[in-house]
């Protein structure tokens, strides 16, 4: 794993993206000598928010409106 300062990491982003994608490798970026960040490669299959649906489900109608067309005119 790479280890860099917070002011390099910023000079050197975009670079630093295609290495972490091509070889593999995971970056830890540091402020004052303390880690604050990691940038680490992606899998290409991987769904970004795969985490949020893990074991959730659907109940109900998701499609018609939360009220009545009688209460939403009451709100108005």
């Amino acid at each position: 794993m790479k280890t860099m300062a917070a002011g390099k990491f910023k000079a050197t982003c975009l670079s630093l993206l295609d290495e972490v994608e091509s070889r593999r490798e995971c970056v830890t970026v540091t402020k004052n000598g303390r880690p604050v960040a990691k940038m680490v490669p992606l899998d290409s299959e991987e769904d970004p928010l795969k985490a949020f649906f893990i074991g959730g489900q659907i109940l109900g109608d998701i499609m018609s409106p939360v009220t009545h067309l009688e209460d939403y005119e009451a709100l108005k």
